[in-house]
């Protein structure tokens, strides 16, 4: 927990160590590190006559300058009648999905993509490399 002074304008401050600074831009990051809770999936359903359709986002939330890689998600026989670029997400093994091709997830980067199944797959998030 950040302790934090502030005076009789309202004005506050905060103490920072030099680490959570970038000295390029002057940007200051209370963060910290990045977890599997700033990894964010949803799922919502496009309305279309035929086979269901689902957009399914996948964003980093994170805004520390250590972006989460070789992310996986928990996707059951994940399977679509439309094609998703391998690139975008990958059926590796059963209940084993590989977002952005394992590439780092930059801060507030979406991955957005679009499949077709009679059913919404259950989506969540499995594992990721973080520095």
């Amino acid at each position: 927990m950040h302790s934090f002074h502030e005076d009789k304008k309202g004005s506050i401050t905060v103490p920072v160590k030099a680490e959570h600074a970038d000295p390029t831009s002057g940007k200051v990051f209370l963060h910290g590190a990045c977890t599997n809770k700033d990894i964010s999936i949803s799922q919502s359903t496009e309305s279309t006559s035929g086979v269901p359709q689902y957009v399914v986002e996948i964003v980093n939330t994170c805004v520390s300058h250590c972006a989460p890689y070789d992310i996986h998600l928990h996707c059951g026989w994940f399977a679509s009648a439309r094609v998703i670029s391998p690139t975008l997400f990958k059926r590796l093994a059963y209940d084993d999905c590989l977002v952005n091709g394992g590439k780092a997830l930059a801060a507030s980067q979406i991955i957005r993509f679009t499949y077709s199944n009679s059913f919404m797959y259950p989506l969540a998030f499995k594992s990721a490399r973080f520095c």
